[in-house]
């Protein structure tokens, strides 16, 4: 299943704490749960990323309404 189409509408956005880094954003439901089989390897590497160095590099993540793709 593709990640926008499990969740649909809503992505867990991790914002960089400083300037010269990347954010991530991720599929999830209205709560921010994850479904993380529904990652590639790739995507899953970075949730579990995103989700070690929350408040180290990235801040505390946020559930927004996502752009349609």
């Amino acid at each position: 299943m593709n990640p926008a189409q499990a969740f649909p509408g809503y992505e867990l956005r991790f914002h960089a704490l400083f300037g010269d880094r990347r954010g991530y954003a991720f599929p999830c439901d209205a709560v921010g749960r994850v479904d993380m089989d529904s990652l590639s390897e790739r995507a899953r590497n970075n949730y579990l990323y995103a989700r070690a160095v929350m408040g180290i590099e990235l801040a505390w993540p946020e559930v927004r309404e996502g752009l349609p793709h």
